[in-house]
C-alpha cells in the first residue's frame, strides 16, 4: 500500500470515528447493565427494530453459544422490542428515534458502542436474523473460538451470510415466537457465488444466492453483498467501514489465505426469508431508511408477489456445518 492511500485510509477511519462519537447523543440508555460485563466474555451487538418475534430464539441460540452479554440499539420499535430486551439480565440497552439512514444504516450507533463498550473484549456484530456457524459450532462454545484466535494472534474473523428459505412460498408457514427459524427456512443455495477482491480494503466481495439469482436476476452485481466480518478483538483505533462488510484499519479484512492453503471461517445463517419479511417490506417501503433508496427492499416488493418460492431443484437442505465445509462455504482450517 503507498503512503497516499495508507494516508487518505487512516483519515477515512479518523472521520468514522469522529461521526461515532457526535451521533453517541442520539442514544439514550434504557438498561445499562455494562458493569457485569466479564473480563473474558464475548459480546453481541446488534442494531434493531420491530424485532419482538425474532428475539426469544435469537438470544437462546447464543447462550447457548457462551456469549457473556448482549449491547442492543433499538432504533425507535412499536412492538414491544425495547421493552422485552430490557427486561433480560443480560442485556444492555440504547434507544433511539433518530435516522437509521444518517446514522450510516446503524453502524455510527454501534462504533461508538463498540469503543466504549467492546474494547479489550472479541465481540460479535450480528443482526436479529443472522446466526453465526462456526467449526465445531456443535460441540465447542464461542469462548473455545475465541480462545484459538487469541493463540494465534489472529484479530478477526469471517463468516459468510449463507441466505435461508423454505420451500414453497414464505408466507406459506407463519414463523412463531420461539422457533427456530430453519425448521422452516432449511434451504440454501450450495452454489452460484461471484467472488472479486477489494484492492482498497482489502477484503472479499462475495455476492449470489438466491437473492442474486431471483431479486437481482437482471443485474446480479447489483446484489447484496454477502461477505462480512462480524467477529472482532476490539480495540478502541477500529471502526466498521460498511456494516460489518469491512472494517478499519484493512488489515482486519485479510481473512484468507493468499498462497494457496485455507484460513479458518465460518458461516452467518440468515434467516430473512420467513413470514414476518412481507410486514417488514412493507414498512420499510415507506421508511426508506434503508441502502441506495431502499433498492433491495423494492426488490422485494416486486418479486414477492409473483415468485414468492426461492426453492429450485438445486437447493440443498441444511444439515450442519461440517456440510458446510464440504461445499466449500466455511472451513475449520488449521483449527482440530
Amino acid at each position: 500500500m503507498g503512503l497516499r492511500q495508507a494516508i487518505r485510509l487512516r483519515r477515512e477511519r479518523r472521520q468514522r470515528q469522529w461521526r461515532a462519537f457526535r451521533k453517541r447523543r442520539q442514544l439514550k440508555p434504557v438498561a445499562d447493565r455494562t458493569a457485569k460485563i466479564g473480563a473474558r466474555d464475548v459480546i453481541v451487538f446488534c442494531t434493531l427494530r420491530n424485532e419482538r418475534i425474532r428475539l426469544p430464539y435469537f438470544l437462546r441460540y447464543y447462550r447457548d453459544m457462551r456469549v457473556g452479554h448482549f449491547i442492543f440499539v433499538d432504533n425507535d420499535s412499536t412492538d414491544g422490542t425495547r421493552d422485552y430486551l430490557a427486561g433480560q439480565p443480560d442485556c444492555s440497552v440504547w434507544t433511539t428515534k433518530a435516522s437509521y439512514k444518517a446514522a450510516a444504516f446503524g453502524i455510527d450507533w454501534l462504533n461508538h458502542l463498540l469503543r466504549k463498550y467492546g474494547t479489550g473484549h472479541w465481540t460479535l456484530t450480528v443482526d436479529p436474523d443472522e446466526f453465526f456457524v462456526y467449526p465445531f459450532c456443535d460441540t465447542r462454545p464461542i469462548d473455545a473460538l475465541t480462545d484459538w484466535l487469541d493463540t494465534y494472534h489472529l484479530r478477526s474473523f469471517p463468516a459468510m451470510l449463507l441466505d435461508m428459505y423454505p420451500k414453497g412460498p414464505i408466507d406459506a408457514v407463519p414463523y412463531r415466537e420461539g422457533q427456530n427459524p430453519f425448521e422452516i427456512a432449511s434451504w440454501f443455495d450450495a452454489g452460484n457465488y461471484m467472488i472479486s477482491r477489494n484492492r482498497k480494503m482489502q477484503n472479499l466481495w462475495i455476492q449470489g444466492g438466491p437473492r442474486a439469482r431471483v431479486f437481482f436476476a437482471e443485474d446480479p452485481a447489483a446484489a447484496p453483498s454477502l461477505n462480512k466480518t462480524p467477529l472482532v478483538k476490539w480495540q478502541r483505533g477500529y471502526v466498521f467501514a460498511s456494516s460489518t462488510h469491512m472494517i478499519l484499519p484493512r488489515g482486519l479484512n485479510m481473512v484468507y489465505d493468499e498462497w494457496g492453503g485455507e484460513k479458518a471461517s465460518g458461516c452467518l445463517l440468515h434467516a430473512k426469508f420467513l413470514s414476518p419479511l412481507s410486514a417488514k417490506v412493507a414498512e420499510e417501503m415507506q421508511r426508506r431508511e434503508h441502502y441506495a433508496g431502499s433498492r433491495e427492499y423494492e426488490a422485494y416488493s416486486a418479486r414477492l408477489e409473483t415468485e414468492p418460492d426461492l426453492w429450485t431443484k438445486w437447493s440443498e437442505k441444511y444439515i450442519n456445518w461440517r456440510q458446510l465445509e464440504i461445499l466449500g462455504l466455511m472451513s475449520k482450517g488449521n483449527w482440530a
